[in-house]
């Protein structure tokens, strides 16, 4: 589907200009009706103001640990932001703003006014520091920066940004600002494919990418995945860890209770233990996570904190079938298993209820298709290793990167995850594709090391990568593993889990070299980062 550049709402046209050609685009599918938006949509309307005319504006919208606002008090504060930043600031659409702080009520007003005032929303971590956020501003051409109050040490030194904040209690803070707005704000009609946000991958090295998602693409995720597998209720109290600037968290705690008319508790630290015990203190009933955190909290203790629980989704990276067995015998809750991308903005392949096949990443979800190809794009007998390919509503467009023709090949999203698909039509994750070991001739992927290892009692979690063996001039399966408290780190140990390793799965996969740790390298959303380990396997 052409961008239609005459209904473009974007008088500032940089990201339009800056599209991949069209012809490196994915091919874009809408089958299902409600993907089906009218030419002109601003989603920022769709999930603030339509949701408040189905439901109303005193219901419960977000929480945090101290405070609830309702549908109301965040279309105020929206409206409010909206106004200060066109009245006061000068934003025209299609200029940038760049958003940091930790999961608040705040962050999420912040974003809804950038979108209603037509702006398109660039939100960053809290934790990123000023090298990483000059970046940012440089690639995505950012002027304005609005800033919790906390965080404005990393953003000063970065040249050409204005920061306004917010949550100081001065005069000139954002959140005084826009309480002396008028109620309401026009939001700019923007075009359904007019660009709303810009996301950065995350977890990986070298310059990120830029991800560009239409505000279509914002209300596809809720539509699909969480509309159809979710099934989110407008009862529902939504919770999770990823951080807002991540589409995971984007979609789980913002887009998809708000679409659902339900409510969201934004917890600024959201440890394993944290999580426990919001989910206990307010009856949380929709939990997002990685596969880390799910084991922590049973590892710490906290199922009898979990009651409340009827949802759990699981991202990030994949979900070993001991850790959903382990949730599931603790908790009687079936996690979700997912896998998503920043340039797919939300999970894709992913299954609930009686359709998952624990170990399995589940089936397509409805509106996009799965294949699994050859390095030639072929697909692949069922049973067979390839390249997972996706295609559907949403997809990669890179910001001017030439990295855009690696992941887009033949109108398909190449994921760079290496899957089997069985014969009923279900996924299994068996590596990222550059985590694939090629030891003495066979390929091994790390995440079926990590799951063997993960069924021993001892193991709280661990990472398998390969390293380099001059002597027989090859690679070396290697285990990272921390060990649960009062287990010693010996050699005893270590050959007690490469025994069992040997006995749970094929004995050549065994890790031949392990290492404990005290904690394994990690992004914020809880994703292994292997690099980190290969390169501590290099020494």
């Amino acid at each position: 589907m052409e961008p239609s550049a005459h209904l473009s709402a974007h008088t500032d046209p940089f990201c339009r200009n800056n599209l991949p050609p069209r012809d490196e685009w994915p091919e874009l599918t809408f089958d299902l009706p409600e993907l089906r938006y009218p030419p002109r949509l601003n989603c920022a309307v769709e999930l603030l103001d339509t949701t408040i005319g189905r439901h109303g504006a005193d219901r419960r919208c977000l929480l945090s640990p101290t405070e609830t606002w309702t549908y109301g008090d965040l279309r105020r504060h929206a409206d409010g932001v909206a106004r200060v930043l066109v009245e006061d600031l000068g934003l025209v659409p299609g200029n940038r703003v760049l958003l940091r702080g930790p999961n608040n009520p705040w962050l999420v007003a912040c974003w809804l006014g950038v979108l209603k005032a037509g702006g398109v929303a660039v939100t960053t971590m809290a934790l990123l520091r000023t090298a990483e956020l000059s970046v940012i501003r440089e690639m995505a051409h950012v002027d304005l920066a609005l800033c919790d109050h906390r965080f404005t040490g990393a953003l000063a030194p970065v040249p050409g940004l204005r920061v306004v904040t917010y949550g100081s209690g001065a005069d000139d803070d954002l959140v005084h600002r826009a309480a002396r707005k008028p109620a309401g704000f026009d939001a700019v009609p923007t075009a359904a494919d007019d660009i709303a946000l810009i996301a950065f991958t995350s977890g990986t090295t070298g310059r990120p990418k830029a991800t560009m998602h239409f505000h279509r693409d914002v209300l596809a995720i809720a539509d699909t995945f969480s509309r159809h597998v979710l099934r989110p209720a407008a009862d529902d109290l939504f919770t999770g860890s990823p951080p807002l600037a991540f589409t995971f968290g984007l979609g789980a705690l913002v887009v998809f209770p708000l679409r659902a008319g339900a409510a969201t508790l934004l917890l600024e630290t959201a440890t394993p233990d944290a999580l426990a015990d919001a989910v206990a203190r307010h009856g949380v009933t929709v939990l997002s996570t990685a596969p880390t955190a799910y084991r922590a909290m049973l590892a710490a203790g906290h199922a009898d904190r979990l009651t409340s629980l009827r949802r759990c989704v699981s991202a990030g990276e994949a979900l070993p079938e001991a850790t959903w067995r382990a949730f599931h015998d603790a908790t009687g809750v079936r996690i979700i298993d997912g896998i998503g991308a920043t340039e797919m903005l939300h999970i894709f392949i992913a299954a609930a209820d009686d359709d998952i096949r624990p170990g399995s990443t589940g089936r397509p979800v409805p509106g996009y298709d799965a294949r699994v190809v050859d390095d030639e794009g072929r697909p692949v007998p069922d049973g067979e290793l390839g390249r997972l390919a996706v295609r559907g509503p949403t997809g990669c467009r890179y910001l001017a990167d030439d990295r855009q023709r690696v992941y887009v090949e033949n109108g398909w999203n190449l994921t760079g995850d290496t899957y089997v698909r069985d014969a009923d039509g279900y996924f299994w994750h068996q590596a990222r594709s550059d985590d694939m070991i090629i030891s003495a001739g066979y390929n091994i992927a790390g995440p079926e090391v990590e799951e063997a290892l993960l069924r021993h009692p001892d193991v709280v979690e661990c990472g398998v990568v390969g390293s380099p063996d001059e002597v027989r001039g090859t690679m070396v399966v290697t285990a990272y593993v921390v060990l649960r408290d009062g287990v010693a780190a010996d050699d005893t140990k270590a050959r007690e889990l490469q025994d069992f390793t040997k006995a749970t799965i094929a004995p050549y996969k065994y890790p031949r070299r392990l290492e404990f740790v005290e904690a394994l390298p990690r992004t914020d959303t809880g994703k292994l980062q292997r690099f980190r380990l290969r390169a501590m396997a290099r020494g």
